[in-house]
């Protein structure tokens, strides 16, 4: 059984941005978003406003996005998977979102790295977030271009604290 990370989260953190489960590369590195192919940090950065984003070191790019109120979590806690794929994952655990208020008392809406994490948009919709269902980052998903998964990927910046 594989087992993800604790959620990056802080008290002002009011976006929330679900993965599905991290990939071989992020879980090997204990950071999420580790694949250097992956381009999360690149969009994340580029939608701050934080080009270099991507370039700094890990402590310091989860520093800078929570500065942004932006937090960094999972759908999944643990499964089985041979790989990197969504499709492969198995016997999924999800995590416990129940405290997830607890964490983060002025998080207002939460997206979703890809339709596999996606998929859970409705039960969390139902606990009174705002939803936004994202084009992956991982580079499996190359039917988009950088700019074409930018475009959505802007729409995370239409939510302030209250």
């Amino acid at each position: 059984m594989l087992r993800g990370f604790p959620p990056v989260v802080a008290a002002d953190t009011h976006t929330l941005i679900l993965g599905s489960f991290p990939g071989e590369a992020s879980l090997a590195a204990a950071q999420y978003y580790a694949h250097p192919r992956n381009q999360f940090w690149k969009l994340l950065g580029t939608v701050l406003g934080e080009p270099e984003l991507h370039e700094l070191a890990y402590d310091a790019r989860l520093e800078r996005v929570l500065k942004h109120g932006i937090g960094i979590w999972d759908v999944l806690d643990a499964c089985h998977r041979e790989g990197s794929l969504d499709s492969a994952i198995r016997h999924a655990q999800p995590n416990d979102f129940k405290t997830l208020r607890e964490h983060a008392p002025l998080l207002k809406k939460v997206c979703f790295n890809g339709k596999a994490a996606g998929r859970f948009a409705d039960v969390i919709g139902q606990a009174g977030y705002e939803t936004l269902v994202l084009p992956s980052s991982s580079p499996a998903n190359a039917t988009l271009s950088f700019e074409q998964k930018l475009l959505c990927w802007r729409e995370i910046r239409f939510t302030k604290p209250a």
